[in-house]
């Protein structure tokens, strides 16, 4: 087994930590989740010394950082179903800015997509990132890309209509 150097670490660390947290980002909605999952994975590669040599390190990351997210939501789902449980009222004070009035329809129309299509799509969107690069990051056929992005645009058209 190869030993991580600090060098190594230091390498992996600063070519994909945005990525991750990004990726993180995408699947949660949260900038604090999604950096705190992205440092836990990199904790990890550091404290086991994970041998990153073999395989592609990229994925290995992202399959990381998949697995802490779905973790992070196994243990909360408590805390999650008593706050659902309770009638909690969030109160939205009236803004007549059509910026933010568009932007929550967006927001609620985002929330018609499954977890897949809308992590394709805003990695499109918002990262400019091609179908290929996209599929590469998510280690998935550059068609299956094609059908999710596809597939989330037929999505917001249809609910920013009945919106």
């Amino acid at each position: 087994m190869i030993k991580l150097t600090e060098e190594d670490f230091k390498m992996i660390y600063n070519t994909h930590f945005d990525n991750l947290r990004r990726y993180l980002y995408y699947r949660s909605g949260d900038q604090d989740l999604s950096e705190d999952i992205a440092q836990n994975v990199f904790m990890k590669i550091w404290k086991k010394k994970i041998d990153t040599t073999k395989g592609n390190i990229k994925s290995l990351l992202f399959k990381m950082g998949t697995d802490e997210f779905i973790s992070y939501y196994r243990r909360s789902k408590i805390e999650r179903e008593y706050v659902n449980s309770q009638d909690f009222k969030l109160v939205h004070q009236d803004d007549d800015d059509d910026f933010s009035e568009k932007k929550k329809m967006y927001e609620k129309a985002l929330k018609f997509l499954t977890e897949k299509q809308r992590v394709a799509l805003l990695m499109n969107k918002m990262e400019g990132l091609t179908y290929k690069e996209i599929a590469e990051s998510l280690n998935l056929s550059q068609k299956a890309i094609e059908k999710r992005i596809s597939q989330a645009l037929s999505v917001l058209k249809n609910n920013l209509n009945s919106l």
